[in-house]
Parts: structure tokens; C-alpha cells; sequence
């Protein structure tokens, strides 16, 4: 029997596989939103802006990566980094599609994230993320992201987490699977 494995690498931010992630992520966090709070979905003229309007040209080379996890070959989700000064990453759209969670390739993204954020320079990731995210805030608690005060004024941002990632790595760059 052969085993099925995860693989991680770079993708370019508006390529055909980084497009069909972004869309599945935004629509599954905005869905979240919006049923919570107005006992909606996203209005689809709504949700076509918001991708148009950040396509995730922050996540490209030289200061960004975009992350493309595949499972068994086939794209199961994404994570992103942005360098925002000299040691300090961001670390955004994390995803995995539905079908792909409770396989481990949440935390494998987010290592290989770290990794590329320590390629980057940075010595600290952080993040935001929201109240009704319950999985994404338990993930990044038991990587060992600490929970911090407010490093942004995003409207969506409830809680905000850091890590120390330690020394730079030196080398190539290049994310390995």
C-alpha cells in the first residue's frame, strides 16, 4: 500500500491554483462572517470585489511567499507570508480545504510558513485572526504562538498572536516538502 503524502511549495500569488485557494478561503471566512452576525452568505457581487480588490500581490517575491500545500499531488490549501519590516513576517491566509482537514497539513503549512519567513529575515511571525475562527486559534496555540495585544486595526482582526521563529536561516530560500 502506498502512502499518501503532503507536499509544500512556493506558488506564484495569481496563479490558477493560488486563485481557486484564495477564492475557496475567502468565501468560507466571509460565509462564517456573515452568518453570524447577519444570518447571511456573501452577497456574490460583494465577494467578487474583495478578491479583486486583494489579489495577494503582498505574498510575492522579494518580500512575501505564498505557500501551496498538495495532498496525494492534488492542491489542498494555502499559507502566506509577509515580510512587513526587517524581522517581523505576517503570516495570512492560512486554508485548508474542508475535505483535506485532520490530515496534518495545517501545521505542516504553517511550519513551512515559519521556515519561509526565517529565509526572509524575520525573527517573529504574527498574525490576527478571529473570535469564531476556534480552529485556526487552537492551531496556532499549540505551535506555540502566543496570544498578544492588538498589532493591527483590521475590522476583522479579534485576536492577535506572536512567535518568536528564532535565527534567520541562511541560504537559498527554497521551501522543501
Amino acid at each position: 500500500m502506498r502512502s499518501v503524502m503532503w507536499t509544500v511549495t512556493q506558488e506564484p500569488y495569481d496563479s490558477p491554483v493560488a486563485a481557486a485557494l484564495w477564492r475557496a478561503y475567502y468565501t468560507e471566512v466571509s460565509d462564517r462572517w456573515y452568518l453570524l452576525h447577519e444570518g447571511r452568505r456573501t452577497d456574490p457581487a460583494e465577494l467578487e470585489r474583495e478578491i479583486a480588490a486583494q489579489p495577494g500581490a503582498d505574498l510575492a517575491p522579494p518580500g512575501g511567499r505564498l505557500l501551496v500545500a498538495r495532498y496525494g499531488g492534488e492542491p489542498a490549501g494555502s499559507a502566506g507570508v509577509r515580510l512587513l519590516d526587517g524581522a517581523t513576517a505576517e503570516l495570512k491566509r492560512v486554508f485548508l480545504y474542508e475535505v483535506m482537514r485532520g490530515r496534518g497539513g495545517a501545521p505542516l503549512l504553517v511550519r513551512a510558513a515559519e521556515d519561509a519567513a526565517r529565509a526572509l529575515g524575520a525573527t517573529r511571525m504574527i498574525l490576527d485572526t478571529r473570535g469564531d475562527l476556534v480552529e485556526a486559534r487552537a492551531l496556532y496555540a499549540r505551535l506555540g504562538y502566543t496570544e498578544t495585544g492588538p498589532h493591527n486595526d483590521d475590522r476583522y482582526a479579534e485576536h492577535w498572536f506572536s512567535k518568536d521563529l528564532g535565527r534567520p536561516q541562511t541560504g537559498s530560500g527554497e521551501e522543501q516538502g
